[in-house]
C-alpha cells in the first residue's frame, strides 16, 4: 500500500504545472539572468590596483605616508598617478583614473560614476581623514602619545580574531546565486503545503476520499511527504546542476556536500509548507497566497532581492540573520565556500536540519489532531 501510494504522489507532484514552472524552469532563467549581470562584474572591479589620479595642494605628511602605504607593493590597492589637477581631470574622463583624490588640510575625493570601486575609494578617503584627526588630536594634546597612537593605528585590523579560510571564491556575486538556489528550496513549501491539504477532506475531494479510505492515514501522510522530499531533490539537483555546470558558477567547497545541503534545503522548504497547510481551516488557495508571501519575505531579508540586506540586518538586528531560515540556508554555502574547516558548515546544516524536524513535527500533530463530523 505504502509504495502504491508513493507512485501515485510522484506522479501527482510533477504533473503539477505550477512545480515545474517555478521550481524547475524559473531557477534556469533566473540563474541566466543573474550570470549575466553579474558573471564579469567581480573580475573586472576587483582584481587590479584602483588606477587614481593625486593632486596635492598643500602639505600633509600623514595623508603622503597613507597613501605611499597603499601604493607600495605588487598588490598595492591603489596605482597613483601625481599629477596636476587639469592632468587628472584628464585622467578621470578618459578613463585612466577611477578618481581624484586631492591631499590638502585633509584629503577630498572625486569621481565620475557610481558602482563598487568609487564607493572603495571613498572608504579609503575617509580612512585617512580619521587617521589624521587621530594623529593630529594626539599632537595637539600629547605629543609622547604619537607613537603609541601611530603603532596601534597600524594594527587596527589585527584586532579582528584571525580565522581559516579557503575562499576559493571569494567574488561576492556569488551570493546571489546562493539566494538562488535558497529561492528555490524555500518554494518547495509549495509541494509540502499540497501534502498538508490533500490529506484534508475539508479542502479537496481527494483528501475527503483518503480520510474516508481503509488505508491508515499515517501511511498516505509518509507516502506524501516522501514524494514530495524526492521531486523537490530533484528539483534542488537541477538547480544546482545547471548553476554549477551549465553556468559554471563557481561555488567553492565539496561539490558532494554542496549538493547535500542544497538537497536538506529542500526538505526544510517541503517541512515548511506542510506546517503552513496544516494550521487553520482556511481553503488551499489562501494559504498559498500565506506560504508565497512568507517565503518572499525571508528571500527579500536574506539578500535576494537587496545583496547588502544582511548586512543591515546584522547591524540592526542581528537575530533576524540567526533565525531566518533562508539566510542559514544560504550561509551554509557561503561557509562551504569560504572556510576550510567544516565547524561553520555543520552548525549551519544543524539548523536545516532542527527547522526540517520541528516544522514536520508540528505538521504532523496539527494534521492528526483534525476531526471531521461528516464526510
Amino acid at each position: 500500500m505504502f509504495w502504491h501510494c508513493l507512485k501515485y504522489e510522484l506522479k501527482e507532484v510533477f504533473r503539477v504545472k505550477e512545480f515545474v514552472l517555478w521550481l524547475m524552469l524559473f531557477p534556469i532563467v533566473l540563474g541566466s539572468l543573474f550570470k549575466v549581470a553579474f558573471g564579469s562584474i567581480y573580475s573586472t572591479e576587483i582584481f587590479r590596483s584602483i588606477p587614481v589620479a593625486v593632486v596635492k595642494t598643500s602639505e600633509n605628511p600623514v595623508a603622503d605616508n597613507l597613501l605611499a602605504a597603499m601604493t607600495d607593493g605588487e598588490d598595492a590597492t591603489l596605482a597613483a598617478t601625481i599629477t596636476d589637477e587639469a592632468k587628472a581631470k584628464e585622467l578621470l574622463e578618459g578613463g585612466e583614473a577611477e578618481g581624484i583624490i586631492y591631499i590638502g588640510e585633509s584629503v577630498t575625493l572625486t569621481v565620475a560614476r557610481k558602482g563598487m570601486v568609487p564607493t572603495v575609494l571613498q572608504e579609503i578617503v575617509s580612512r585617512c581623514n580619521l587617521y589624521e584627526s587621530v594623529i593630529r588630536d594626539a599632537l595637539a594634546t600629547d605629543p609622547a602619545s604619537v607613537e603609541t597612537v601611530v603603532r596601534k593605528l597600524s594594527a587596527e585590523v589585527s584586532a579582528y580574531r584571525e580565522v581559516s579560510t579557503s575562499a576559493e571564491n571569494p567574488d561576492v556575486y556569488v551570493q546571489y546565486f546562493y539566494n538562488l538556489i535558497a529561492m528555490v528550496a524555500i518554494c518547495g513549501s509549495m509541494t509540502g503545503l499540497h501534502v498538508s491539504t490533500s490529506n484534508q477532506a475539508n479542502q479537496s475531494l481527494l483528501g475527503a476520499r483518503k480520510n474516508c479510505s481503509a488505508a491508515p492515514k499515517g501511511v498516505y501522510l509518509v507516502a506524501a511527504l516522501l514524494g514530495s522530499c524526492i521531486a523537490q531533490s530533484a528539483s534542488m539537483i537541477l538547480c544546482v546542476t545547471f548553476l554549477r555546470f551549465v553556468l559554471r558558477v563557481n561555488f567553492g567547497g565539496s561539490l558532494l556536500l554542496l549538493y547535500l545541503s542544497a538537497i536538506l534545503s529542500g526538505f526544510l522548504g517541503v517541512a515548511m509548507g506542510f506546517f503552513i497547510g496544516s494550521i487553520g481551516k482556511m481553503k488551499h488557495e489562501g494559504k498559498s497566497v500565506i506560504a508565497i508571501a512568507f517565503s518572499m519575505v525571508l528571500c527579500f531579508m536574506s539578500g535576494l532581492m537587496m545583496g547588502n540586506i544582511k548586512g543591515i540586518l546584522a547591524l540592526k538586528a542581528p537575530w533576524v540573520n540567526r533565525v531566518n531560515p533562508v539566510a542559514i540556508i544560504s550561509d551554509s554555502f557561503y561557509c562551504l565556500n569560504m572556510y576550510s574547516d567544516y565547524r561553520r558548515f555543520l552548525t549551519k546544516i544543524l539548523g536545516i536540519v532542527i527547522y526540517i524536524a520541528l516544522f514536520t513535527v508540528l505538521g504532523v500533530v496539527f494534521t492528526r489532531r483534525r476531526k471531521y463530523a461528516s464526510i
